[in-house]
């Protein structure tokens, strides 16, 4: 006689909870968080569709060209998800990201954009450039450091009200901790790290 075991369902506000901690990672992840301040950063310029014409070339350096490579290493069987979670993982990607951000940069350079522009994207690689050491052997979260980043550089493109949107910080780090893709300090550590890296290098780099 054979005994069958079942696991139990787990409780509706569990699943519940799951959803939309789900919803809220996905949502609001690196990529789409980089279309919104390039787009933020590129209506603030004085001539708002030349700025958002950059800001189409900095989504594609640091957004469109970086998830192609996302899911080209999906197909390839590199990493298992486009939130890479496995933090060895992100040691291959980190530096191809940060490559096609400078290529961006370089472009940008080349065809003289707004300062604006170009300190946005600078940022955005020194974001990298912080994130990759500690990467080697913690998982700082990088889900909080962008979006931090995002909120400081738009703070200082639209004023300090846009400070008050930084609780958003706050529940992409429990959407996180809730699929328990990092701990707490994690999501702190990378909201820090991306608010204070990409707020200075901008701040530096405008004034």
């Amino acid at each position: 006689m054979t005994s069958t075991t079942t696991t139990a369902p787990a409780p509706a506000p569990a699943r519940e909870e799951n959803r939309a901690a789900r919803l809220i990672t996905d949502g609001m992840e690196p990529r789409n968080v980089i279309v919104a301040v390039s787009l933020g950063v590129g209506l603030a310029q004085d001539n708002p569709l030349t700025g958002a014409a950059w800001a189409l070339e900095a989504i594609l350096f640091a957004a469109v060209l970086p998830m192609a490579f996302i899911k080209y290493g999906m197909r390839k069987g590199m990493w298992a998800d486009r939130h890479i979670g496995q933090r060895q993982r992100r040691m291959i990607l980190i530096p191809v990201i940060m490559a096609l951000v400078g290529l961006g940069i370089g472009g940008m350079l080349w065809f003289d954009a707004p300062t604006d522009m170009v300190a946005l994207v600078v940022a955005m690689l020194a974001t990298l450039a912080v994130l990759l050491p500690v990467t080697a052997f913690w998982k700082i979260s990088v889900h909080t450091a962008v979006a931090g980043g995002a909120l400081a550089m738009l703070a200082l493109t639209w004023g300090p009200l846009v400070w008050l949107a930084y609780p958003l910080v706050a529940v992409i780090a429990w959407s996180r901790l809730s699929l328990r893709d990092h701990t707490l300090a994690q999501t702190i550590a990378g909201a820090a790290a991306g608010t204070a890296t990409a707020g200075l290098v901008f701040a530096a780099l405008t004034a």
